[in-house]
């Protein structure tokens, strides 16, 4: 049985996160200020929901995608991985195709401009809508502490959510169907 994941980054900025609330007296609400970045190498595994992740405050590089890699090959060893990514400068250089050769890693990337396709993109929406959206967070360890909870309770805490999230439900357009 073949391990199937979807790969992406989320970069997620300590501020203010708007909400809604109808008053008829006005009301401040604290916000964080600065732009600290909490960045999230994630891995969604189709069948389990499970996302493995890599994390950092600076930059998802390469290097990230290939300890990705890596930390994949050595959680489901012996089982061919196949991973679903984006065409982002760091995930299709030399390096990381080297580097998922030589881990017997299968790549595929997705068409530019096409995040849709890529499921952990709503995975990245719905922990954004848990933990970010009229939320205030005292410090960025708080704030980076909150969001890797979320993450890693994703597949048993939020399993009803990501069940509905991450279906196979594919519609698949060929160019007859668009002219006609």
């Amino acid at each position: 049985m073949i391990e199937l994941f979807f790969l992406d980054a989320s970069h997620f900025v300590m501020g203010g996160f708007p909400g809604r609330v109808w008053s008829l007296v006005r009301k401040w609400v604290k916000t964080a200020c600065g732009r600290k970045r909490f960045n999230v190498l994630g891995a969604l595994n189709f069948v389990t929901k499970k996302v493995e992740t890599i994390v950092n405050t600076t930059y998802i590089t390469s290097t990230e995608v290939i300890a990705m890699l890596e930390k994949l090959t050595q959680e489901y060893v012996g089982k061919p991985i196949k991973i679903i990514l984006d065409n982002a400068r760091y995930q299709h250089c030399a390096a990381v195709i080297e580097a998922a050769e030589r881990l017997g890693v299968e790549l595929v990337f997705l068409p530019t401009y096409s995040p849709n396709l890529n499921l952990i993109e709503r995975v990245w929406k719905l922990v954004k809508s848990k933990v970010l959206n009229s939320a205030y967070h005292e410090t960025f360890e708080v704030f980076c502490q909150i969001i890797e909870n979320c993450v890693d309770s994703l597949h048993t805490k939020l399993a009803s959510e990501m069940k509905t999230l991450i279906t196979q439900n594919f519609r698949i357009v060929n160019e007859s169907d668009i002219i006609a």
